[in-house]
């Protein structure tokens, strides 16, 4: 049934659970799975570097992304599944227009996700990576939720990449 299923990851409980049904589709069905963390880089490509080395972050940002990554493969490979694992880089772009296009460049036929379940207020003023997923992908896309805790966010920037960046000498 799903050949493809390409799977968004983030350093969530409600990432690991996604992933983890992703793993059990494609152990059902002998599906490919593609694992990709997002990493937008822009944020910190602005002016006022004199305070800032934008450069060194950018780095950290990606190593910490490539740290998820690895450590989504890792369970995979844990659950019986040997995913493809790739970053992708964002400048600016939004999160969910550069997943579905890369979905499709890889020609998924379905799209596994967490979705952190933000309402109110925070949802109004971030939206949801999730909800515009399912606006712009040309693919099924299954959204996974953890309904046994509040609503929980991934860091938006890698507690590692901050982490790395704040105490490099």
């Amino acid at each position: 049934m799903y050949q493809r299923i390409f799977v968004p990851v983030d350093d969530s409980d409600t990432s690991n659970m996604a992933l983890d049904e992703a793993c059990k589709l494609a152990k059902a069905f002998g599906s490919n799975l593609r694992l990709v963390h997002v990493v937008d880089l822009a944020q910190f490509g602005w002016g006022g570097t004199e305070f800032l080395d934008a450069t060194e972050l950018q780095k950290s940002i990606k190593q910490a992304g490539e740290q998820v990554l690895g450590q989504a493969g890792d369970r995979a490979r844990a659950l019986g599944v040997t995913p493809d694992c790739k970053i992708l880089e964002s400048w600016g772009d939004k999160i969910a227009a550069v997943l579905s296009d890369e979905a499709s460049a890889w020609g998924a036929d379905l799209i596994v996700m967490g979705t952190h379940g933000l309402g109110g207020l925070m949802h109004l003023l971030m939206g949801s990576v999730a909800e515009g997923l399912l606006k712009v992908a040309d693919m099924p896309v299954l959204l996974v939720r953890n309904p046994a805790t509040e609503p929980s966010h991934g860091s938006v920037i890698p507690r590692e990449a901050l982490r790395s960046w704040w105490t490099r000498e």
